[in-house]
C-alpha cells in the first residue's frame, strides 16, 4: 500500500503543493492585514512599488496604468494570491489555482524582478517554473477536497470509488458534472468567507493605522547651540555641513523639514528634489545628518527603515543606515547618498 502510494504522482508532488499554497496564503495576509499597503502617501504601499516599478519593466505602460488604481490591482493581487494559496492547500481546481500562480508570478517577473541580474537572483521566475507541475498534473488525488466530493457523487450515484472498465461516458460525464457543482458551492463558500475575513481583519488594522498615523501637537523647539569646529590631525579646523549647522539657507538647496524631528538614531522620509524619488534622512550621531536614495539597488523596491538598518520589502535586502552599504544581500551596491545640509535648525538637500 504504501510503497503504491510513495509511486502516485500526487504524494510526490505534495511538498511542492503545499509549500506553495503556504506561501501564497502568507504572501495574501501580509498584504491585506499591512495598514500601509492600500494607503497611497506609504512608502511601502502598493501605489508607490508599482510606480518604482515602471521603471526598466518590458509592461511600463500596463504598470502606469494599474497604478493609477492602485486600490483595486491591489486587491486583486491580494484576494488571488489567497485564491491560489487556498486552492492548492485545499485541493480544489488545483490546476486552475495553479495556473493563477503562474499568471501572478509572469506578473512579478515582468515588473519587480524583471532587472534582476544574474536572472536566478529574482525568484519570481523560479515560483513560475514551481507552479508549471501542478498545472500538467494537478494534485493526483492526494488529499484533495475535489477528489472526495467526487467519491461521494459516485457513492450517492451507487457508482463503486472507483469507475470500472465497463462504465459508460454518459455516466461519468453525470459525475463531472455534479462533482463540478459541489466543488463550485465549496470554493464559493470558502471564498466568501476568506474574503470576509481579509477584508475585516484588514479594515481594523488600517483603523489602529490611522488612529496611530494621526498627527500629534510638535512641542516648541528649544535653542540649540552651534557645535565649533573640531581640529584636523594637520591642525587646521574643518568642518561638514552635515555636522556642522550654517546659518543661511545653502544656495540651491531644497528644505526637506526640520532638525529636530530627526532625534538621533531616526530617521525621516523625503523626496529626493533631483530624482524625485523617494529618500531618507538620517542622524547617525548627534548633528550628524546623511542623506540617502530609498530605492533598492538590487531591483528597485522602496527600501523602509528598519532601526539601524535600511530594510527591502521585496527580496529581504538591507542597508546600513549610518552608511548605506549593504549589510545583506541580493543587493550589491550600496544606497545612493544625497548631500544634506543643516541650516537654522531646518534641513537641506542639495
Amino acid at each position: 500500500m504504501w510503497r503504491e502510494r510513495a509511486n502516485q504522482l500526487g504524494w510526490a508532488l505534495l511538498p511542492l503543493r503545499l509549500f506553495l499554497g503556504v506561501t501564497m496564503v502568507y504572501a495574501s495576509l501580509d498584504k491585506l492585514l499591512n495598514p500601509a499597503y492600500l494607503d497611497p502617501n506609504a512608502t511601502g504601499g502598493v501605489k508607490r512599488q508599482m510606480e518604482l516599478a515602471t521603471v526598466g519593466s518590458p509592461i511600463s505602460s500596463l504598470v502606469s496604468f494599474s497604478a493609477h488604481h492602485a486600490t483595486l490591482m491591489g486587491l486583486t493581487i491580494a484576494f488571488g494570491e489567497l485564491a491560489v494559496g487556498l486552492g492548492l492547500l485545499l485541493g480544489l481546481f488545483t490546476r486552475l489555482a495553479a495556473f493563477g500562480g503562474v499568471l501572478l508570478s509572469l506578473s512579478f517577473l515582468l515588473t519587480v524582478s524583471w532587472t534582476t541580474r544574474p536572472y536566478f537572483y529574482g525568484p519570481d521566475i523560479a515560483f513560475l517554473f514551481a507552479f508549471t507541475p501542478l498545472v500538467l498534473a494537478g494534485d493526483g488525488g492526494v488529499l484533495s477536497w475535489q477528489t472526495a466530493l467526487r467519491r461521494a457523487t459516485r457513492r450517492q450515484m451507487g457508482l463503486a470509488a472507483v469507475p470500472g472498465p465497463g462504465e459508460q461516458a454518459s455516466t461519468a460525464a453525470e459525475v463531472d458534472r455534479r462533482t463540478l457543482v459541489r466543488a463550485g458551492v465549496a470554493g464559493a463558500g470558502v471564498g466568501v468567507a476568506a474574503i470576509l475575513l481579509g477584508t475585516i481583519g484588514g479594515a481594523v488594522r488600517r483603523r489602529g493605522y490611522t488612529r496611530a498615523a494621526a498627527p500629534t501637537p510638535t512641542p516648541p523647539a528649544t535653542p540649540t547651540t552651534r557645535a565649533s569646529p573640531t581640529p584636523s590631525p594637520s591642525g587646521s579646523t574643518s568642518a561638514s555641513p552635515s555636522a556642522t549647522p550654517t546659518a543661511t539657507a545653502p544656495p540651491g538647496g531644497t528644505k526637506i523639514g526640520s532638525a529636530g524631528a530627526v532625534p538621533v538614531g531616526s530617521s525621516l522620509a523625503f523626496t529626493d528634489p533631483t530624482s524625485g524619488g523617494p529618500a531618507y534622512v538620517v542622524q547617525p550621531k548627534a548633528g550628524t545628518f546623511l542623506g540617502f536614495s530609498a530605492v533598492c539597488t538590487h531591483e528597485g523596491c522602496q527600501v523602509t527603515a528598519a532601526g539601524s538598518e535600511f530594510s527591502c520589502p521585496c527580496h529581504g535586502a538591507r542597508f546600513s543606515a549610518s552608511r548605506g552599504d549593504v549589510t545583506r544581500g541580493p543587493a550589491r551596491t550600496p544606497l545612493a547618498r544625497i548631500t544634506i545640509v543643516q541650516a537654522g535648525g531646518d534641513l537641506y538637500a542639495v
